[in-house]
């Protein structure tokens, strides 16, 4: 540990900062210069229970509030978000180590939820029906469900627990976020900008830590929802985990994202969406493309001969260096796990293109990985298999447009996808047929915006509710239908079956 690091990032509990009950930090890196910048408090049990105690006791109140206060707080938020916009991209700079330009665009994402938040009364109007019986109305209302858990990751700081918080919030529930220890100085401070636009103490509480703080909180009986986003083998046993304690659970997982081009395709365009698709944010996304998928030879000649130049001429280096477009990976031990993925590569008999584990002097304190490329990749080699989560792309050569779409169809991940073509025919009957959650049409990275929901299918989610937008609304709700009847003075004696016609 750098002995001259002395900044610790505490817990918010209750509205106020809190150091680590057991005494135990971990350490903070920038990723850039692989050096530790500040520690990270580290959660006991204890502190996990404190947070959720203090998230159950702001419940009743909070819940109680009308729809327009709760709302004034989201458009408060959002104004602080705005305000404070440049401290927060510096934060996920310093401590993921995404370019400026990537973190202000992930950033601006999650403000989009929070505006989509500020809405949340058209999203929770329910239905009314009058007179469904002699004297007797029906309606419907969507409920909060109490104390919520957010469990997110590194690759983006700010934009996945604002994909969180604000809706199940403005929904009327407390929360209870657990961000990355990796990266947590972004989501503490929106933590207290959250409290800053008036968000009553222990509405939104923050705890640092690792499995021991997580197995806390899905434990807890006063939880009663948990949003996830992460690995695949983390996201399975957060779902078993918190489901065998009765709380519902969204989890967002892993994901091995297919970019099939048809021998029709503007190959210029197409091979400037995959470089950006590919390699920006360092491969370090759920969304990334990590599977090119070519219809024939010549689609794939056509295309690594324009990606070659396009990768040699990809700027990547520090965030405060300009005109680099991508950064760093998080930490050394994601850099070794990348590097071994190209080495297996080359072992399975895939062609490499372009090497990225040797990096310029000058970089090589940091945790980088350049771009790589790999043609004729196999479907039984690993790096087809896995998801590498690295600036790593492989070339799958198809015969045909049959045989493209059923290897994308029968990967275990589902997240997303993409089909690049002039075919209007093609394109709908690959959005038609394509086994997965999120389908791009000449569109690289298709994730919805936040009025729509976020999710992929099979191992990519764990769960029956996608993230943000109205799914979101859905998970983090319930669904309330009242029947009644007001006397009326007539008496007609007690009923003891359903009379045809809703006859009461």
């Amino acid at each position: 540990m750098d002995s001259e690091v002395t900044t610790i990032v505490p817990h918010l509990i209750g509205g106020e900062r809190v150091s680590p009950s057991g005494g135990r930090t971990g350490p903070v890196y920038n990723p850039a210069l692989g050096r530790v910048v500040r520690e990270v408090a580290l959660g006991s049990a204890e502190d996990a229970r404190k947070a959720v105690a203090a998230s159950a006791e702001a419940f009743p109140e909070w819940s109680g509030r009308s729809l327009a206060q709760r709302v004034q707080v989201m458009f408060k938020f959002r104004e602080l978000l705005i305000r404070h916009r440049d401290e927060l991209v510096e934060l996920i700079c310093e401590e993921h180590g995404k370019v400026p330009e990537d973190a202000r665009g992930s950033l601006t994402r999650g403000l989009e939820v929070v505006e989509f938040a500020c809405g949340i009364p058209q999203m929770l109007k329910g239905e009314y029906s009058s007179q469904v019986a002699g004297g007797v109305d029906s309606f419907s209302q969507r409920q909060p469900l109490g104390v919520c858990v957010g469990i997110t990751p590194f690759n983006f700081p700010a934009m996945v627990p604002l994909w969180m918080f604000p809706i199940a919030i403005a929904c009327g529930n407390t929360f209870v976020l657990k961000p990355s220890e990796q990266v947590p100085s972004c989501p503490l401070r929106m933590a207290e900008l959250m409290r800053e636009a008036g968000l009553p103490e222990g509405v939104l509480n923050v705890v640092n830590g690792d499995k021991t703080t997580v197995e806390a909180l899905l434990t807890a009986p006063e939880v009663q929802a948990v949003s996830f986003v992460g690995s695949t083998a983390v996201g399975e046993q957060i779902y078993r985990t918190a489901t065998s304690h009765g709380k519902r659970v969204q989890a967002l997982c892993g994901a091995k994202n297919h970019m099939l081009v048809m021998p029709d395709a503007d190959m210029d365009q197409a091979a400037d969406a995959v470089l950006g698709a590919a390699y920006g944010s360092a491969g370090e996304r759920c969304m990334a493309v990590s599977v090119l998928v070519t219809v024939g030879d010549d689609t794939a000649d056509a295309l690594t001969e324009r990606l070659l130049p396009r990768l040699d001429a990809l700027k990547y280096g520090p965030a405060e260096r300009q005109g680099c477009e991508m950064g760093p990976l998080i930490s050394a031990k994601a850099r070794d796990r990348v590097a071994d993925c190209i080495a297996s590569g080359v072992e399975q008999g895939a062609t490499l293109l372009r090497d990225g584990r040797e990096v310029p002097g000058d970089l090589a304190n940091g945790f980088f990985i350049g771009p790589t490329l790999f043609d004729h990749v196999g479907t039984d080699m690993r790096i087809y298999r896995e998801e590498i989560f690295g600036p790593v792309l492989s070339v799958v050569r198809a015969p045909d447009y049959a045989t493209g779409l059923k290897l994308i169809s029968d990967h275990e991940y589902g997240n997303g996808c993409a089909i690049f073509t002039r075919d209007g025919d093609a394109a709908r009957d690959f959005c038609a047929r394509v086994q997965i959650g999120m389908v791009g049409v000449n569109v690289p990275i298709p994730v919805p915006l936040a009025f729509h929901s976020f999710g992929g299918w099979k191992r990519s989610l764990f769960g029956d509710h996608a993230i943000h937008g109205p799914e979101g609304v859905r998970f983090y709700t319930r669904l309330k239908t009242v029947t009644a009847r007001w006397p009326s003075g007539i008496r007609s004696g007690a009923v003891f079956n359903f009379k045809a016609g809703g006859e009461h």
